[in-house]
């Protein structure tokens, strides 16, 4: 296992500030608004030689209560026992105060190794609140300022033996792969190896029980939830297996109308959760059964398609509705006449509460992303085209017969076609349509975005220089000795 820091602190002392600068990335949210981080995070982090697990948690508070401040209290301190050490940081600038000294309390009695870091401590003004925090007898302050990278090689030197130790331990010295973030446009499925996790992003507007489904499916309270709406705020990412095949699920912050969307900080909550469709291979929709495909529903679902994502559309709570037989059909007709462009898309009913529906939810999401990896040969292809030209000829605008040459796929994820043609520009975008319908029908595609382009065919003879006949003695029949 790898070794685990957990950032512990206040609100507003700079704990995600700190776990961006360690990853590398700018994974977490960061605004001068307290409370900003309400879930758990993990990244891979990186100190020098060291490679370690970090955990960015919400700010301690003491509300205990089932309020949404207590519950944040709730997974940090699930934060605190799975990790191997925590990171107590407090604010420098602002000096102890008794929420600080609660917090150390609490930490001690947690039975954790600890280490303590005064942020904001680049200035004469934190120099107060550096030789304060001893008070807390969590041992010699770090001296840090997570902004601008000061302190990082202290903070190396006092994890190297802790994770020399954690080594010793578990008698192994592995340190944790770096999982990568990137979508490996050009690779063709055979080359993605067996043991790499489905990334797939869970979407939709908020309070539709995004965090309430990942929850159910990794088999704990992971992820905040709650009935107010709007709780997640960070695009957060889960690795877990689930039925026997390793996922990578983000759990994302609730769309709103674009004009709904004021404060800054939601603004940044929804780029993120954009960000996470970027990186996704199947983007799980996820609509609540009571108001299903508003105008938001829909601007996602046209989203994921236009990024070349996989689509997979779950009706959540529907062990509320009554007429279910009826409201099924009502949804399926909704969805196609709605967004043709993923029509035959997979729509699965769950209930992200009770955990019914999920057993259909993997099944339909391991298909989609299989398909989304198809590749098809051009000898298929070809054959294909052929038929489609002998029964629906392209038109001939102006007189202008359109040829079709060839075909062929030029990458999968999602499948992408290039057809070599006379008059590419000349092609109508309903007979376009009409190919990649027949592409999607034909080759058992359904709902998976599908790139056509066209392109004018190459004249062999393009570039060549003219052939020069005099030089071609060797084909003129020589004339004798005595016919000269």
């Amino acid at each position: 296992m790898a070794f685990k820091l957990a950032i512990i602190g206040r609100p507003n002392v700079g704990k995600s500030t700190l776990f961006n600068r360690l990853v590398g990335r700018r994974l977490a949210l960061v605004d001068d608004q307290p409370g900003v981080t309400r879930d758990l995070r993990e990244g891979d982090a990186r100190l020098g030689p060291l490679r370690f697990t970090v955990i960015d948690t919400a700010g301690l508070e003491e509300a205990t209560d089932n309020s949404l401040q207590g519950r944040m209290r709730g997974l940090t301190e699930r934060a605190v026992a799975m990790a191997d050490a925590c990171l107590f940081l407090v604010d420098a600038r602002a000096g102890l105060t008794p929420l600080d000294r609660t917090l150390a309390d609490l930490l001690r009695k947690a039975g954790r190794t600890v280490l303590l870091a005064a942020n904001k401590s680049e200035g004469r003004a934190a120099e107060a609140g550096l030789y304060e925090a001893y008070e807390l007898g969590l041992g010699e302050p770090i001296a840090m300022s997570a902004e601008h990278g000061h302190g990082m090689d202290e903070l190396r030197g006092m994890l190297e033996p802790l994770m020399e130790a954690h080594a010793e331990r578990d008698d192994q010295d592995d340190i944790i792969d770096e999982i990568d973030d990137s979508v490996d446009e050009d690779g063709n499925a055979e080359e993605i190896p067996d043991d790499r996790p489905i990334q797939i992003a869970v979407v939709g507007r908020p309070n539709a029980g995004k965090s309430t489904l990942i929850n159910k499916i990794i088999g704990e309270e992971r992820l905040l939830t709650g009935p107010e709406a709007g709780i997640t705020r960070d695009a957060i990412a889960v690795r877990t297996e689930w039925m026997g095949t390793p996922f990578r699920m983000f759990d994302t912050a609730g769309m709103r109308k674009k004009a709904k969307v004021q404060e800054k900080l939601e603004k940044l909550s929804v780029s993120d959760g954009l960000r996470a469709v970027k990186f996704a291979e199947v983007v799980v929709l996820l609509l609540d059964v009571q108001i299903p495909f508003e105008s938001q529903d829909l601007r996602i679902a046209d989203l994921a398609e236009r990024e070349g994502r996989a689509v997979v559309v779950a009706v959540n709570k529907w062990d509320l509705e009554e007429d279910k037989p009826q409201k099924l059909n009502e949804l399926r007709e909704a969805f196609g006449r709605l967004l043709p462009q993923l029509r035959g898309a997979p729509m699965v009913t769950v209930s992200a509460a009770t955990g019914k529906g999920l057993d259909r939810l993997h099944t339909a999401i391991t298909k989609a992303y299989s398909v989304w990896n198809t590749r098809i040969s051009t000898s298929k292809l070809n054959h294909w085209l052929g038929d489609q030209i002998a029964d629906h000829p392209p038109p001939a605008p102006g007189g202008r017969r359109i040829r079709m040459r060839y075909i062929t796929q030029v990458k999968t994820r999602p499948p992408t076609f290039v057809v070599f043609t006379s008059i590419p520009e000349a092609v109508p975008e309903d007979y376009k349509r009409f190919l990649v319908n027949g592409l999607r029908r034909d080759f058992e595609m359904p709902g998976t975005p599908i790139r056509l382009f066209l392109r004018s065919g190459d004249n062999p003879y393009k570039g060549r220089k003219k052939p020069n006949y005099t030089s071609l003695t060797k084909h003129v029949k020589p004339r004798k000795p005595w016919e000269q």
